[in-house]
């Protein structure tokens, strides 16, 4: 036996000792000790004691003080030598007073021996009743139950109730009657069991030392040393809020617990604070969300340490108390590397020969768990393809699947299936688009190593218009960006956006900014002069509201930080301010001869048998057709060559441009 689990039942015995000496004094005081019906009744001469003899006072010599003494010297033994012992450590943590330690364990006894059930339904004179009530528990302490002092112990703020060691039950009924419980999770601690609660198995988890200190970490550990129980960490997209938080709980000798404030409930809030004090540990708690502020209730005033975290800045109206406010700084390319090769090393995985991490990793916006995350997903796919080695593919679909699925609610997601070598466009054309896919790889170093990004809150989002006739390879150019860089493309569903109700256009496009801000992925704004069109002159209400929307917009883009491209069929319709704060624009030209000989070429394919007569050549030069209809007569020449069981035919392709240039209400060419 321990010399903590010794201290711990001497502790016991002596509220046993206790409990026993009520009960013979309840014997030799009870004028009827024989009644069958004890519990269930009052009977006359019960009533009659209790009239002429309403408070026979405390017990006598309940406590034990030299017994205790022996108890107290069996624990300073387990300290000196290192071993913890739960109940003095609780006592210190909750800053209980001797009296608040009886009463605990006064009511904790049920629970550890089913004798005193029986004993405590005879003690209140109700078998129904098998837990010590307020007035019974004060009275084995030794304590008159009219002390307003030892009543004080039991009602909310104390440290026994409102630290959640002790529930009092049965409100309605008179306080000297009312249930005392202990929670199970206290129970199991006291008796060496630090699994914590079940409730908190999905919102609550620990998070180990980051192993590095993020900018800002040494100053919050010291202002938690100093007390301050209650810290903000504004957590911009890709910062380090998390390891900054931990980094600094650590420092300052606290294990560190993640509560996740998207799932967690008033209860679990308070079960999680209670598991934080149990543990020794503090808190970090995010995503704050301004709609949802109730749940913050139970850790705003709470004795642990609790560092929340957020996407939005403070704002004084969440709470009478200011907090320790800073903003976590981004984790730049060199340091997600790290965390990358930090992961693949634990589980003896490594990157494959010529694979750039780097590089790979260089376009995205990733927090620390993220990066973590993402390098185990990785190792996860590299084994189901039957590899040991981490391939860039594998970095990818890892990043990927740390994408939020709220973006997916509002815009199309697309997996991009294309690459630069399905892309037929002019040479210029495909130099601009690979300098905004640079952009993005480069924007960390340019605008925040290099310190080149204006002032005025701008974010570091790359943006860019792609400006041409339909079919001009618009669409397809930014999902070969979006492959290129490893993202997946989100295509923003107009009809999701365009609201005929005031002010709800804005509110949709900001639900689509703030969860982008999120994802890992390039965002398409098809047909964008819908939302990004003209100021106008005000002549009603509906140019002055509209004009609104275009302003909202226009400040929206710039404090943007992802990748989001908009297509547009006319440029001239876009407002000059839009253009002016876009990156990058491309103008898209109708193919030449030469390019629709390629796009014909490529649009057929390698798997479609062709016949002998099928002159490409003359497709370029007689069908003055875009990309777009150009993949559009391919596909139909494959329905009447597999409708006739052969090869593709001349025949069949001039059958198919000819169907599209009506389809077009376009004149047939001659030749």
């Amino acid at each position: 036996m321990t010399a903590a689990v010794e201290y711990f039942g001497l502790r016991l015995s002596l509220v046993e000792h206790r409990v026993r000496k009520a009960v013979t004094l309840r014997q030799s005081t009870d004028p009827d000790p024989g009644d069958p019906l004890r519990g269930l009744h009052i009977s006359d001469a019960a009533a009659r004691r209790l009239a002429e003899d309403p408070d026979t006072g405390p017990l006598p010599d309940l406590v034990d003080r030299e017994a205790r003494d022996a108890a107290e010297e069996v624990a300073d033994r387990a300290e000196k030598d290192g071993e913890p012992v739960p109940l003095r450590r609780l006592a210190a943590e909750f800053g209980l007073l001797v009296l608040d330690v009886e009463l605990l364990l006064t009511a904790l006894l049920p629970d550890l021996d089913r004798r005193y059930e029986k004993l405590y339904g005879y003690l209140n004179d109700d078998v129904t009743r098998p837990r010590a009530t307020a007035g019974l528990a004060i009275e084995l302490c030794g304590v008159p139950p009219y002390l307003g002092a030892a009543r004080a112990r039991l009602t909310a703020g104390c440290p026994l109730v409102d630290g959640g060691l002790l529930l009092v039950e049965d409100a309605d009924r008179p306080f000297l009657t009312r249930t005392l419980r202990v929670p199970d999770r206290v129970a199991a601690h006291l008796l060496g069991d630090d699994r914590p609660d079940p409730r908190l198995a999905r919102p609550l988890r620990p998070v180990p030392d980051p192993g590095w200190e993020p900018a800002g970490a040494a100053g919050l550990a010291a202002a938690i040393r100093a007390g301050h129980r209650l810290s903000y960490v504004h957590d911009p997209a890709g910062g380090a809020a998390e390891d900054l938080a931990a980094a600094a709980l650590t420092t300052a000798g606290h294990l560190a617990l993640r509560l996740d404030l998207d799932t967690a409930a008033a209860d679990t809030v308070a079960a999680a604070v209670l598991e934080a004090r149990l543990a020794g540990a503090g808190l970090i708690a995010g995503p704050v969300d301004p709609a949802r502020l109730t749940v913050l209730d139970g850790l705003l005033d709470a004795a642990a340490p609790v560092v929340l975290t957020g996407r939005s800045r403070w704002d004084p109206l969440w709470a009478e108390q200011s907090p320790v406010l800073l903003t976590a700084p981004p984790v730049g390319t060199a340091r997600r590397v790290a965390l990358w090769q930090g992961s693949l090393a634990r589980t003896g995985a490594r990157a494959a020969d010529g694979v750039d991490v780097a590089r790979e990793l260089s376009p995205y916006t990733l927090t620390a768990p993220q990066a973590r995350r993402a390098a185990a997903v990785a190792v996860q796919q590299a084994l189901l393809d039957g590899v040991d080695r981490i391939e860039a593919g594998h970095i990818r679909t890892g990043v990927r699947s740390q994408n939020a699925a709220g973006l997916e609610q509002l815009a199309r997601r697309v997996e991009p299936g294309v690459t630069w070598d399905d892309l037929v466009v002019p040479e210029d054309v495909g130099r601009q688009l690979h300098d905004l896919a640079g952009r993005v790889r480069h924007r960390e170093q340019v605008l925040g190593g290099w310190r080149l990004r204006p002032g005025g809150g701008r974010g570091r989002g790359v943006t860019g218009l792609f400006a041409g006739d339909s079919g001009t390879g618009k669409t397809m150019s930014a999902e070969v960006i979006a492959a290129d860089l490893g993202l997946d493309l989100y295509v923003v569903d107009l009809s999701t956006v365009v609201d005929k109700y005031v002010g709800q256009t804005e509110k949709n496009l900001e639900r689509i900014f703030t969860e982008a801000a999120g994802v890992n992925g390039v965002l398409l704004f098809d047909e964008a002069d819908a939302i990004f069109g003209k100021r106008s002159e005000v002549s009603d209400a509906h140019d002055r509201y509209a004009n609104m929307e275009s302003a909202y917009l226009l400040q929206r883009m710039e404090s943007f930080d992802g990748v989001a491209i908009l297509t547009t069929n006319l440029r001239a319709n876009l407002d000059e301010a839009f253009i002016r704060r876009l990156d990058v624009i491309v103008d898209f030209p109708v193919p030449d001869q030469a390019q629709r000989r390629a796009l014909w070429d490529h649009c057929l394919g390698v798997e479609l048998p062709r016949a002998a007569d099928v002159d490409l050549d003359r497709c370029a030069r007689v069908y003055e057709l875009s990309g777009g209809a150009i993949r559009a007569c391919a596909v139909s020449a494959g329905y009447l060559a597999a409708a006739a069981g052969g090869p593709v035919t001349m025949a069949q392709l001039i059958a198919a441009a000819e169907r599209e240039y009506r389809k077009l209400g376009r004149l047939l060419p001659i030749g």
